[in-house]
């Protein structure tokens, strides 16, 4: 039941990554003005949008699963910043914090490994 449940958390998880990118691909205009408001070219949204699909892919089949979690996990900690808008948006910020319990899940499925049912180790 252990590798079941691996498998299955490593879905539901991956699921967010992979929504995030048909999002970005959808309506690439507000992930657009997040990114200038930041500074950097908004045309990352493409690139932002493969790393979302690719990394969502990885963490169910693999490769490399455990350092595709710990890499997505330090993505959505980078992201919580764009949703710090306690003033503007108070939902943001639970977003921000779920931000913080998918990286925390993300961690320990590094700490921990995929499981049996991964196509490469």
């Amino acid at each position: 039941m252990r590798d079941w449940a691996d498998l299955m958390g490593r879905v539901l998880i991956a699921l967010l990554f992979l929504g995030g990118a048909a999002q970005k691909v959808a309506d690439p205009d507000s992930v657009r003005a997040m990114i200038a408001g930041i500074g950097l070219p908004g045309m990352l949204v493409w690139a932002v949008a493969l790393f979302n699909l690719f990394g969502g892919i990885c963490l169910i089949v693999g490769p490399r699963v455990r350092a595709w979690a710990l890499v997505l996990a330090a993505y959505c900690l980078f992201t919580s910043y764009f949703h710090w808008q306690l003033r503007a948006d108070p939902w943001q910020v639970t977003i921000m914090v779920k931000n913080w319990a998918i990286a925390g899940g993300l961690l320990i499925l590094a700490a921990h490994g995929p499981g049996r049912f991964v196509l490469r180790r």
